[in-house]
């Protein structure tokens, strides 16, 4: 089924997350961006790499399947459209979507100057990956609990 595997692909990158959490554990919240040697550099990289490609695949893919797995129709419908039912649904509210989507891309495109800006950009980074996670998490488990009845009337 398509979901398992989107799931499974949403549980590499979260372990890829979380490894790059680990590397940074000592550092955070970081104070001091120039502090970071290479290997927590390169786990930051990873850990906005990751955050995208999560983010890309539960807005792309798992949340239109998992409304036509239980039972909305998504032919024709926008994304906002989808948005709205997974709040409904009460995954995620479409704000928080919005601003996980925004801060992502601000992250992948602007480039702070200050060092402030930097940290502080780093900081909520780290906040907001969490978030993902627990949306994708959450997902998951009502994934699980539509599987679990269907399995059980069958």
């Amino acid at each position: 089924m398509r979901l398992t595997k989107y799931f499974q692909e949403t549980k590499a990158h979260i372990e890829l997350i979380n490894e790059a959490l680990d590397v940074l554990k000592d550092k955070l919240p970081i104070k001091n961006y120039n502090e970071l040697d290479s290997l927590e550099n390169f786990a930051l990289n990873a850990l906005i790499f990751r955050f995208s490609k999560l983010q890309d695949l539960l807005g792309s893919k798992i949340f239109r399947n998992y409304l036509e797995f239980s039972g909305f129709d998504t032919s024709d419908k926008s994304f906002f459209d989808i948005l709205k039912e997974i709040e409904k649904e009460g995954i995620v509210d479409i704000d928080t979507w919005d601003e996980l989507r925004k801060f992502r891309n601000q992250i992948a495109h602007e480039y702070p100057l200050e060092e402030d800006e930097v940290i502080e950009s780093i900081n909520l980074f780290v906040q907001k990956s969490k978030e993902l996670m627990a949306i994708s998490q959450k997902l998951e488990e009502k994934y699980l609990e539509i599987k679990q009845q269907r399995d059980s009337d069958n």
